[in-house]
């Protein structure tokens, strides 16, 4: 199983799902091999085995190219895993070489002056040189597949799906795409070419398909003409929280506080939160709102709630992980997730977990599985305003809300997608 984070060290939701999946999937007998760019050796290991990228040494060649051969002559490195992988070229392409109908041309003279096994280091995250570790990742991964035991490849998100079809390749074995989001939920429709040819590549290369609701089916379907037979939803789950920690942290204030949380940018749709909480303050100000996350949409939100004067009720609390999660769903009375685009959505599971009533945008994923949550348009600040408005202002139906969704968000579990993974794996194999 290919993936990009796990926890403690994550940075959204994908980390989360996958710590919840392969716990899940270990009580249905299932060994896993669970694969990242970088291990920190802090990792909870106790239901699977977790490899990192960063640790597995490969055959390392450093050449010196001639002086006539380029302007300026330079000691430069190659990695070399043993596998016919080439950046850049197309699936036409890459048959073509494995095939021996094009040869690479070699256009330089170079002189090998060591050979020994060394690693590549990996930042890990997704920083500046993401895809170029995409890349990399891809490459260890080819060596991976050589050097472990498996029955089938299981690759989540598009970072991990060359990696995925790079073991396919060398080993043979089947391989499972996990579309956890796609290029048209980061992004709308002004798509990264460069992460749509991934992602389209990584669908038609697997020998399944599984998405993380209709919604996202329906996009893989549509926008990247994968055939229907082979694509399947399985839906999120939910960890049970501990008591324990719910009952820590207690609401030291008598103001009612809405809550915001994840990343701020525009796929989860933070200026329409930001532009209904201030509606909700010309009618009621003793409401503090609070936006918690990181991202590229940050210092505008800042800005905009200047601009519209809220921001003595207006809270930016950075990344949150951990108990700081549990510790603002715990003292929240509602929890909002406008996204304009959301394949799943596992946040408002985990608010509900906290008995805290939930408003969720109808472009969800999770709105497919929830009945005890009040759905609206993203797009539609006033529905969501009079949302938060009547539930911070009518006990009764914050109770109710509070009551259902909690026993509701109890049937949602990972061991139910872990069964249905399981029966894709069966299917899979026996072809």
């Amino acid at each position: 199983m290919f993936g990009w984070e796990f926890p403690p060290h994550i940075s959204g939701g994908l980390g989360t799902a996958c710590y919840g999946l392969t716990k899940a999937m270990a009580k249905q007998n299932l060994e896993i091999i669970f694969v990242v760019p970088r291990a920190w050796g802090d990792e909870d290991q106790s239901t699977m085995q977790l490899v990192g990228a960063n640790n597995i040494r490969v055959r390392v060649n450093r050449y010196q190219f001639s002086e006539s051969d380029v302007a300026n002559s330079a000691d430069l490195q190659y990695v070399e895993i043993g596998a016919n992988l080439i950046p850049y070229v197309t699936i036409e392409e890459y048959y073509d070489i494995v095939n021996n109908k094009v040869t690479v041309k070699k256009q330089l003279k170079k002189h090998v002056k060591t050979k020994e096994l060394d690693t590549i280091s990996f930042v890990g995250g997704y920083g500046e040189s993401l895809l170029h570790e995409v890349s990399n990742y891809a490459f260890i991964a080819g060596e991976i597949a050589k050097k472990y035991d498996f029955d089938i490849i299981h690759a989540h998100d598009w970072l991990t799906y060359d990696a995925g079809i790079a073991a396919k390749h060398v080993s043979g074995k089947p391989l499972v795409i996990h579309v956890h989001a796609t290029e048209f939920d980061r992004s709308g429709m002004h798509v990264n070419q460069y992460v749509y040819d991934i992602e389209r590549r990584g669908m038609h290369m697997a020998d399944e398909v599984i998405t993380v609701s209709n919604l996202t089916r329906s996009t893989v379907l549509n926008h990247y003409g994968v055939p229907e037979h082979k694509v399947t939803t399985v839906y999120n789950g939910v960890d049970s929280v501990q008591n324990e920690k719910e009952k820590f942290f207690e609401k030291h204030i008598d103001d009612k506080i809405v809550t915001f949380l994840g990343r701020i940018t525009y796929q989860k749709g933070p200026e329409y939160f930001l532009e209904a909480a201030a509606k909700v303050l010309q009618r009621k100000s003793n409401v503090k709102f609070v936006m918690a996350g990181s991202g590229d949409m940050l210092e505008k939100m800042m800005w905009r709630a200047a601009e519209l004067g809220i921001s003595k009720n207006f809270y930016f609390t950075g990344f949150l992980r951990g108990d700081d999660v549990i510790h603002m769903l715990s003292i929240s009375d509602v929890y909002v997730m406008p996204s304009v685009s959301e394949p799943f959505g596992i946040s408002p599971l985990e608010a509900m977990r906290s008995n805290v009533p939930v408003i969720i945008s109808k472009q969800s994923g999770v709105s497919e599985v929830l009945q005890h949550a009040i759905k609206i348009d993203f797009w539609d600040v006033d529905s969501m305003a009079d949302a938060i408005y009547g539930i911070i202002s009518y006990d009764g139906l914050r109770d109710m809300f509070s009551s259902h969704a909690k026993a509701e968000v109890e049937t949602i579990k990972w061991d139910t997608a872990a069964a249905k993974i399981k029966d894709i794996y069966t299917k899979t194999l026996s072809k």
